[in-house]
């Protein structure tokens, strides 16, 4: 019995110690963010509403590969950002999204530069406002390289690993 009883123990210990460990290490919300947030009309308690669904059908382009942006401060590399991404385009674009995908990726990746260069991934870099301007930018330069095909640019995936 105690054989059993000892890891089911230490399988609880670990975990709690884990969620205690992530409550207590949480970064605290930016008082400059939150006056953004409040400035913008937006409510930082309340979630953001969900987009209106157009009746539209739309397709959605996997790009290929990741894409890494180094963060900079005082000169050295401080965190990396890893970003997956797809477009929403018309239907029958995704052969042209991937026909243009090289340039479509040097675009990006300046937007992401700019954005990192501009703080954009420095503190709470996943709030509405920051986001939202970086899709913003990101429409407009799939724009740019596309027109009027792509619709929409959505983020998969990111992640920030600090060195």
């Amino acid at each position: 019995m105690k054989a059993i009883l000892i890891p089911i123990v230490m399988l609880l210990v670990g975990v709690g110690s884990g969620v205690g460990a992530g409550l207590l290490l949480k970064p605290e919300p930016d008082p400059a963010d939150i006056a953004a947030d409040v400035e913008a009309g937006e409510d930082p308690t309340e979630p953001a509403a969900p987009a209106v669904e157009e009746t539209e059908e739309r397709e959605y382009a996997k790009l290929n590969n990741q894409f890494i942006i180094p963060v900079l401060e005082d000169g050295k590399v401080a965190a990396l950002v890893v970003m997956s991404l797809n477009l929403e385009v018309t239907v029958g674009s995704r052969t042209a999204v991937f026909s243009a995908e090289p340039k479509l990726r040097d675009r990006f990746l300046q937007v992401m530069f700019d954005h990192a260069n501009t703080g954009g991934f420095s503190g709470n870099f996943t709030r509405g406002t920051k986001m939202r301007a970086l899709r913003n930018e990101l429409l407009r330069a799939a724009e740019d390289v596309i027109g009027d095909r792509v619709t929409d640019v959505l983020v998969i995936d990111i992640v920030r690993q600090d060195s």
